[in-house]
């Protein structure tokens, strides 16, 4: 599906439109991701930075990561759900929630992290990269 796209908070006071192309779609089981999810897996599209518009007013959360990493959390203070991530230690992207978008019918990672942390019942599908830890 080609861009733009468009989605937001399930409250509807945060909304975005997405005006470029996904860079990378992966699932994360990292601890981390499970916790910040309430789930088994975190899923973050890798956007450039100036492709995300946003509309509505947000709240953040800056954390340190064992590696010494700041990843800072951008969420709708009404609902909770978290919009995007921006990864301090790379430029110029953010990982955008995608199940945030409108429509998440075409979504599919092509990659699959920290899978040593994932849950038995979760298979890798055929045609996603398995990795291990960090790539």
């Amino acid at each position: 599906m080609p861009a733009p796209y468009s989605g937001g908070c399930q409250c509807g006071q945060v909304r975005y439109d997405l005006t470029g192309e996904p860079l990378h779609l992966i699932a994360c089981h990292c601890s981390e991701c499970q916790n910040q999810s309430g789930s088994a897996f975190g899923m973050s599209m890798i956007v450039k930075t100036d492709d995300l518009k946003i509309t509505g007013v947000t709240k953040s959360y800056t954390r340190t990561a064992d590696s010494g990493n700041k990843n800072t959390g951008v969420f709708c203070p009404d609902c909770g759900v978290r919009i995007h991530n921006t990864p301090h230690y790379i430029d110029g992207v953010l990982t955008l929630k995608p199940g945030t978008l409108d429509d998440t019918s075409w979504l599919r990672p092509t990659a699959m992290l920290w899978t040593k942390s994932a849950q038995g019942w979760i298979p890798v599908p055929d045609g996603v990269k398995d990795i291990e830890g960090q790539p």
